[in-house]
């Protein structure tokens, strides 16, 4: 069933994609929606406790972006007719908690947090933008597009952490570091199941 032809029309432009690895593009959707729905959890739970802070705009701004990541995402779920990932509930919780949990540790772990997790997607990201180039990029114009985009804002999301002092949080370099490995095992699982 993943290796039938297909032909779906992309987006608004009236783009269609023929003979696309269907695996493949399911796999980045459904991570790339996980991602983007964990990311709005993470930044609820922040906003929970920082909102009325110096810091919630920032934060609001940043989830504000966050937002019409997963608008996107959800939007190319319907089009390619991919599954959501099963793993949504615990995302759910799993993102506000780490949200929220790094934001008691004061602005700088929240800031912490947000350079982890944007740093693992940036990287995340250019490794998807690899393995479409290196197929047919003609193909995947528009998909490349998306995440070249979102790739970009998640870099800005990294420097507006460490402009709001996230190396200044406690046990930044081990926060940094299990965030990011927690980064990896959800990329990992939302890829496959």
């Amino acid at each position: 069933a993943y290796r039938r032809r297909i032909s779906v029309r992309f987006s608004s432009s009236g783009m269609t994609l023929d003979s696309i690895s269907r695996a493949a593009v399911d796999r980045i959707i459904r991570v790339d929606h996980a991602g983007e729905y964990g990311a709005n959890r993470i930044y609820a739970g922040q906003m929970a406790v920082l909102g009325r802070t110096s810091v919630g705009p920032v934060i609001q701004k940043m989830w504000d972006q966050e937002k019409d990541h997963l608008k996107k995402f959800n939007e190319l779920l319907v089009a390619f007719r991919v599954r959501p990932t099963i793993l949504m509930p615990f995302w759910n919780v799993a993102g506000f908690a780490l949200g929220a949990g790094t934001a008691l540790l004061g602005k700088e772990g929240a800031m912490a947090c947000t350079v982890a997790v944007e740093e693992s997607i940036a990287h995340h990201y250019n490794n998807q933008i690899r393995t479409l180039m290196e197929k047919e990029p003609e193909k995947y114009t528009e998909l490349l597009q998306v995440i070249k985009k979102f790739r970009d804002e998640e870099l800005e999301h990294h420097d507006i952490g460490l402009e709001h002092d996230a190396q200044l949080a406690p046990a930044y370099t081990v926060l940094k570091s299990l965030i990011q490995a927690g980064c990896s095992m959800a990329i990992y699982l939302s890829e496959r199941f």
